[in-house]
């Protein structure tokens, strides 16, 4: 795989080549990064944008590099910042599929497994991989911070947890998933007086009864886990600092980003992943038609099914209207895909939103069934209850904000044939090109360049 990765690496830097000849001015939110990144290099400390609202740490990596390798903080050369961590990706994501698979990494570092390069394909990180936005380098240190706790090396993991948030600062969320997930996968196999520590049943085979014994269990299982937490809790105090003595968890610009209550932020991402990830979910055992299968019986295969299905997807409808939020951004900025999406789609008609409630639900069970295949109870549901914060409270309907969790769900799923791998490969590939074609060589008279 080593020819792979040097083509993967070789393509992307003579995209961001053309990229750079094009786009010769910042673009989006460029206009702010780049500035302070100069700021910066110039020595200049004290000075910071306040309409910035994410920590420095994007602009330290890159001064970082420039001293290094004697580069100037001009727009082309910050734009590598991003794109370094995008050609690491493939490197960081087969040392997670390995873990997850419980196998050994290939021995040549340079050597990425099939799968690791089409993640990194993945369209949302690909496409920022080449802008100077902070988006790539925050995904790559969370998933070294995962792959360091799975490893056991949780000073490590939370060291990286901690640059992973000076990236972006919701990263500790990411954090404590690492430390949690990390620790589940370990009592599985830890034994007390020849039972696990820890009750925890496969995902597809639990039962309602189950989560009673899991909560027994939980006394059993608390010591094992406390002598490794302590990293992740200096991590966490270092947080609750930070937001004392800022006065919240956003810099800046405070404003347009006041943490507001978005439950159908998760019922997008849900759809999100759906959309962009159908290959992951169709090479299930049984092929899509065993999965609707299996959603279908999960949803309606019995009385006591179906009227769970019937409130649960009431309870949807009602959040949505309750909790739906038209952000001033995704209103009128129309170089954004999901201003369409929006305007077309879900202000279609008032009734639209409604209408989803019930491809919601069948979806989040097509991915319970996908990723639960390989996965006790806990350890699937432990995604979706650390995403849940970190989309709740986001009231900007935006596909970056998915871009961590959905790399993590689909880390999870490990046993997709090679054909199905290289068929999620060309998806995300044909996704890539149109977007940058779009983006490079259509622009639009008084509109601008669209983008994710």
């Amino acid at each position: 795989m080593q020819s792979t990765i040097s083509r993967f690496c070789a393509a992307n830097v003579v995209i961001l080549r053309e990229i750079n000849q094009i786009v010769t001015e910042p673009y989006m939110d460029e206009p702010f990064h780049v500035p302070q990144a100069q700021a910066y290099c110039q020595g200049e400390w004290s000075t910071w944008d306040p309409k910035i609202t994410t920590p420095p740490g994007l602009y330290i990596m890159s001064i970082l590099l420039s001293k290094l390798f004697l580069f100037k903080c001009n727009l082309s050369i910050l734009r590598l910042t991003p794109l370094v961590t995008l050609l690491s990706l493939p490197l960081i994501l087969t040392r997670l599929l390995s873990l997850q698979r419980r196998v050994r990494p290939p021995r040549e570092l340079f050597s990425p497994t099939v799968d690791a390069i089409a993640l990194s394909l993945f369209p949302i990180a690909w496409f920022f991989g080449f802008l100077y936005y902070t988006d790539v380098p925050s995904l790559a240190f969370v998933v070294a911070t995962v792959v360091a706790a799975l490893r056991g090396r949780h000073g490590l993991a939370a060291l990286l947890g901690l640059v992973s948030c000076t990236f972006r600062q919701t990263n500790i969320i990411w954090v404590l998933y690492a430390f949690a997930y990390s620790q589940l996968k370990d009592l599985q196999f830890r034994l007390s007086s020849k039972s696990p520590v820890l009750y925890d049943p496969s995902a597809l085979t639990a039962l309602p009864s189950d989560w009673m014994k899991i909560v027994a269990s939980l006394p059993r299982a608390i010591p094992e886990v406390l002598p490794h937490a302590a990293p992740y809790a200096l991590d966490a105090l270092v947080f609750a600092v930070f937001v004392y003595y800022n006065g919240g968890v956003v810099l800046g610009d405070k404003s347009n980003h006041v943490p507001s209550l978005h439950v159908p932020q998760l019922y997008y991402f849900i759809g999100f992943a759906t959309v962009f990830g159908w290959p992951v979910l169709a090479s299930v055992p049984g092929g899509p038609l065993g999965l609707l299968g299996d959603v279908k019986n999960r949803m309606f295969g019995s009385k006591s099914r179906t009227a769970i299905s019937v409130a649960v997807t009431v309870v949807i409808g009602v959040t949505i209207h309750l909790f739906t939020i038209h952000h001033p951004f995704l209103l009128s900025d129309n170089r954004h895909y999901t201003f369409y999406i929006w305007r077309r789609v879900f202000r279609f008609h008032e009734v639209v939103p409604y209408l989803f409630s019930p491809g919601y639900l069948a979806c989040a069970w097509a991915w319970y069934l996908r990723v639960g295949a390989n996965q006790t109870l806990l350890q699937t549901l432990a995604l979706p209850l650390f995403a849940a914060p970190t989309l709740f409270l986001t009231p900007l309907l935006e596909p970056r904000y998915f871009l961590i969790p959905y790399v993590l769900l689909r880390a999870q799923v490990v046993d997709m044939p090679e054909w199905m791998v290289w068929l999620e490969a060309g998806w995300y590939t044909l996704l890539n090109w149109g977007a940058m074609y779009v983006f490079l060589y259509m622009e639009r008279e008084g509109v601008g360049r669209f983008m994710w």
